[in-house]
């Protein structure tokens, strides 16, 4: 980084952001394997904390590979920069005040202890999705599975790569025997219990 750069402190705090929207900014980042259902749960949560009157905002992996990291692979390297961009941005939006939901693989525990580092105490929810590789495998929704087992897709998260799953995550949902509803009422419940929503 340059010695030329300064860093510039707002006028209106990230607490003054936060009580504007009567709520405490935080992040929960969803983990798990692809098909665990993190962006099945992830935007039900988003629809769930709008129509109670949350201010949030959804980070999806797809999406911001799109834009943000459409110059990223899949190489360990990628993956962590990857992660990394996306740690930044989520801590700008709740500097801004906002609950922020991101639903990556992020399959390494050093990204994810790395992402939680920015943070304060409390602000970041890990969220476990944890269903069993053969549940994800026999959903495959985008059909990579298939493509990863024949060797057309390398480096894949849970066949030729590995993913190290949360050893305490603040949250762990088995979603090969929880339905959606479920997954978000304990969501919920976990959010209000840790005082970051109220229970409307």
């Amino acid at each position: 980084m340059s010695s030329n750069i300064v860093w510039h402190d707002h006028k209106i705090t990230r607490a003054q952001r936060a009580d504007n929207k009567a709520q405490k900014p935080c992040l929960l980042w969803f983990t798990g394997l692809s098909g665990s259902g993190k962006s099945t749960v992830a935007n039900a949560l988003d629809v769930a904390l709008h129509q109670r009157g949350y201010h949030t905002f959804l980070l999806d992996g797809d999406n911001v590979r799109h834009g943000l990291c459409k110059d990223l692979g899949f190489s360990d390297l990628d993956r962590v920069e990857n992660i990394r961009r996306i740690g930044e941005v989520s801590k700008l939006f709740t500097d801004a005040g906002l609950i922020v939901l991101s639903a990556f693989i992020s399959p390494f525990t050093s990204d994810r202890r790395m992402v939680r580092n920015l943070f304060p105490a409390g602000e970041f929810i890990e969220v476990y999705m944890d269903a069993p590789l053969t549940v994800c495998e026999e959903r495959d929704p985008k059909g990579l599975y298939e493509k990863a087992r024949t060797g057309e897709i390398r480096h894949f998260t849970g066949i030729d790569s590995p993913y190290e799953a949360p050893e305490h995550p603040e949250v762990t949902l088995d979603t090969s025997r929880l339905s959606v509803d479920e997954c978000i009422d304990s969501l919920v419940e976990y959010l209000v219990s840790s005082q970051l929503i109220s229970a409307r």
